[in-house]
């Protein structure tokens, strides 16, 4: 079979994100509520060894970055790593990629509109859950249906109150530890070696640590999807990726070292954010609303840059022949208003969802979608795998971000993901999100395969 070309067809889209836009939606795009509140599970199962959870998914996600942005500064696409898995390995990883993939975004904005609306109503419980949805999903719809410049600026400021407020943490947790703040005195290492010692659940805790805290890194694949409609697409992606893999460790693996060095791991309770528990300790006033101020926004943002994504990830689908082509529409200002539009679907039915199952249908959607970032991940790795031989000898002058140690770290990324989804197989509140997310992909892949076999005969 002859190759592809790898150089591809220029995006019919806008082209008005500018750099500080998707600078910041890389730095913000993985700080959400899973870190400001589901972190405290990582903590219960790992004590303070849970930095070394964290260092351990961080660099796996860090690879997988790396990876997607060599391919995506060589060749800007709104399909990003869906367009480069077509044209690696053929179009039914195209296809598989990009519907799972946009599958994963239209449920997971669904769950954040939820969360967002759960917030609301604890501050106005007059105003019923199922309301706060439906106006969180107008107004974000309208503004992703206006200008992509509206995305963008709401991702800007969203994401920069998310950075700012990591950035004070970390800020009051350091003097706190070095015992600079008013009524507080240094507090050493005795938490990290006290309670069972840094490793109290042993190496398995970090192990199982990291299968809690991996997923928190997904996200960061939205900054690859928006480079295309940036001013200066390849030169925007390079730096982007380049500035918020590094930063955005500092940020995990710095608060997860504040927190288990303030409080003793043992004393976090389950559900709980342990941001609030060490702003409550160092006292500062309020910490519960500050940092219920701080989620919300970062549900907010979350559901934004998804509706995005998931838009331009279908648009992509539909360029290829892949989704209907009556979502090929674009605006006068360069937006796919009816990928916006197809995108929301969902979002806008989890409205009446809230009405009916508010507490079970969620969870089997989460756990349909629960496993498919690995999947995405996967094809990432071999898409670059199979494209880089390509990329040097067609267009090298494009290799502006080539990947580190190839061909040997990208091997170690894929080898690291196998590794996550077999400790998912042993894992019992795991499994259940390997094996309906196992089923979702095989519906994909065997449509795919109908798709294949249907255009041979035709």
């Amino acid at each position: 079979m002859r190759e592809q070309q790898t150089d591809l067809p220029p995006e019919p889209l806008s082209h008005s994100l500018k750099q500080r836009h998707l600078t910041m939606l890389g730095l913000g795009g993985v700080i959400g509520a899973g870190l400001f509140v589901g972190s405290g599970a990582g903590i219960g199962i790992a004590g303070p060894a849970i930095i070394c959870s964290y260092l351990l998914a961080g660099a796996l996600a860090m690879l997988v970055m790396r990876a997607l942005g060599e391919m995506s500064a060589a060749m800007p696409a709104s399909g990003s790593f869906s367009v480069y898995a077509e044209k690696a390995l053929g179009r039914w990883a195209g296809f598989s990629a990009g519907w799972l993939y946009w599958f994963l975004l239209v449920v997971v904005l669904a769950v954040e509109a939820t969360g967002a609306a759960k917030i609301a109503h604890g501050w106005l419980p007059s105003v019923d859950q199922w309301v706060w949805v439906l106006l969180f999903m107008v107004v974000f719809t309208l503004s992703n249906l206006a200008a992509v410049r509206n995305f963008g600026e709401f991702e800007f400021w969203f994401a920069a109150l998310k950075v700012g407020a990591i950035v004070l943490f970390l800020v009051l947790g350091t003097l706190a530890v070095f015992g600079l703040l008013p009524d507080t005195d240094p507090v050493g290492l005795a938490n990290l070696t006290g309670q069972g010692g840094f490793f109290p659940k042993g190496m398995g805790g970090v192990v199982a640590g990291m299968l809690a805290v991996v997923f928190a890194f997904g996200g960061l694949e939205v900054v690859t999807i928006a480079a295309a409609e940036s001013d200066d697409p390849a030169r925007s992606v390079s730096r982007a990726v380049r500035s918020a893999v590094w930063r955005i460790l500092f940020f995990y693996v710095g608060s997860m070292l504040v927190i288990v060095a303030l409080l003793p791991w043992d004393s976090l309770k389950p559900g709980e954010s342990p941001y609030v528990a060490v702003l409550d300790s160092i006292g500062i006033p309020a910490a519960g609303q500050i940092m219920n101020i701080v989620v919300f926004v970062a549900l907010l943002s979350a559901l934004n840059a998804n509706l995005y994504g998931s838009s331009r990830m279908v648009f992509s689908l539909a360029e290829r022949g892949e989704a209907p082509k009556a979502l090929l529409k674009v605006s006068g200002g360069g937006v796919p208003r009816r990928a916006v539009l197809a995108s929301v679907v969902f979002g806008f039915a989890s409205v009446v969802l809230n009405l009916l199952w508010p507490d079970t249908v969620f969870l089997y959607m989460l756990n349909a979608v629960g496993a498919v970032l690995l999947f995405v991940w996967a094809l990432i790795a071999v898409s670059q795998l199979r494209l880089r031989p390509r990329l040097e000898r067609e267009m090298p002058e494009r290799l502006t971000l080539p990947m580190w140690a190839f061909p040997y770290l990208t091997w170690a990324a894929l080898l690291g993901m196998a590794a996550v989804l077999v400790l998912m197989l042993f894992d019992d509140s795991a499994r259940p999100q390997l094996l309906w997310s196992s089923g979702a992909a095989a519906v994909v892949l065997l449509v795919a395969a109908y798709r294949e076999v249907r255009a041979r005969r035709g």
